[in-house]
């Protein structure tokens, strides 16, 4: 897009200045007229410096027109880039916090697991237990019930 617009401006300079050169030449071919005695020569000089003036003034605002348009460019891309890194910082913040939040869940699940194992030892050890009270309930209740048959019926 812009270098279309670059391209019809340049064109536009280009017949601007090709104008300006015509009239020069147009000037200079006039026919001159011997009662002048030189004044006609000086007023075709004048005349010349005079578009020569113009034609540079022109170049002068064209220049200063390509200036201001590439400051304008240059300040759209510097507010671009600006924005772009304000995102750029805003996804790497995204990102750290949301590695913290895994790094947090991770200790967490670490700690769940270990409380888990805590918990599994403390099932083993009270089913071991349970498992020496059944025991030692059965081997009681054995030796009653072998009292209970060796007394004589009566």
């Amino acid at each position: 897009m812009f270098e279309k617009l670059k391209r019809s401006e340049s064109i536009q300079q280009d017949t601007g200045m090709m104008e300006q050169e015509n009239k020069a030449e147009q000037i200079a071919e006039q026919p001159k007229t011997a009662s002048d005695i030189g004044i006609g020569e000086l007023i075709n000089k004048r005349a010349k410096l005079e578009e020569a003036i113009d034609y540079v003034g022109l170049m002068i605002k064209n220049l200063k027109d390509k200036r201001t348009r590439l400051e304008k460019e240059i300040e759209e891309e510097s507010v671009d880039i600006k924005n772009l890194k304000e995102k750029l910082v805003k996804v790497s913040e995204y990102i750290e916090e949301e590695n913290r939040g895994i790094r947090d869940l991770s200790n967490k699940r670490a700690q769940v697991e270990h409380e888990a194992d805590e918990v599994g030892t403390l099932i083993n050890n009270l089913r071991n237990k349970l498992a020496n009270i059944d025991s030692i309930v059965e081997s009681e209740e054995n030796k009653v019930k072998s009292i209970k048959e060796s007394r004589p019926k009566a």
